[in-house]
């Protein structure tokens, strides 16, 4: 590597899908380290970095393939803010476990996407956890009035627990903790650690797109009831 390669500097954390926000400050302070110009490292030469535990390849990884990791993750979970979890989680990854990567199997990127469908994997595999506690949490709430609930009362409970799940992560635990853990919004704040504002945010966000989604399988609902009326009205 050439003196332009090698000057680097570590100031502030980086911006962006996935920033490194826990583990080494990886920026350079110039174009030199992140050019993708003449004289720019090879995929091949920063997967040998990496193994060599050279951490301005992890930048230059990060910024030649973040984008990538975060587009494969965002369209997997539907999720922009838990895709840039993901993105995080998959470089800190990539990181600590350089040792086990061989050029000879492939190459950087099909490596990171390697990580990445794992990571994907185990974000999907906490988020049906987390589903199966908020229809638990749900399940075992005693009926407000002492008695034995009705079937509108259950059906009301499966339907919210199905418009639950539909939501992003952040809008699905606030409303769950509200509506199952009958949680006010200031105790929903200092159980998360959110700020009160972002819980409330959160809370009529999600709100909002459950209405709109409960309002577009009405319609559906009522065209298709329309139908069997109009179909039986037909054959009569």
């Amino acid at each position: 590597m050439n003196a332009a390669r090698t000057a680097v500097r570590r100031p502030a954390p980086a911006e962006g899908p996935g920033a490194l926000s826990d583990g080494p400050s990886l920026l350079s302070d110039g174009p030199s380290l992140l050019s993708e110009g003449p004289g720019a490292l090879s995929d091949a030469e920063i997967g040998r970095g990496l193994v060599q535990g050279d951490e301005r390849c992890l930048v230059l990884a990060h910024h030649r393939w973040a984008r990538l990791v975060h587009t494969l993750a965002s369209r997997a979970l539907g999720d922009p803010r838990e895709a840039e979890d993901v993105t995080q989680q998959v470089f800190l990854a990539a990181w600590r476990g350089r040792a086990g990567y061989r050029p000879e199997r492939g190459s950087v990127p099909a490596w990171l996407v390697g990580i990445t469908r794992r990571k994907i994997a185990d974000a999907l595999t906490a988020r049906t956890r987390r589903l199966d506690l908020v229809a638990a949490a749900g399940a075992a709430l005693p009926p407000s009035d002492g008695t034995g609930e009705g079937p509108e009362h259950v059906l009301d409970r499966i339907v919210v627990t199905r418009e639950l799940a539909r939501l992003p992560r952040v809008q699905r635990d606030v409303l769950a903790l509200a509506f199952f853990g009958d949680l006010t919004q200031t105790q929903i704040a200092d159980r998360t650690g959110l700020p009160l504002g972002t819980v409330k945010s959160h809370a009529r966000r999600g709100l909002q797109r459950m209405r709109r989604s409960l309002a577009v399988a009405e319609a559906a609902a009522g065209e298709a009831a329309g139908r069997a009326l109009g179909g039986g009205a037909a054959a009569a």
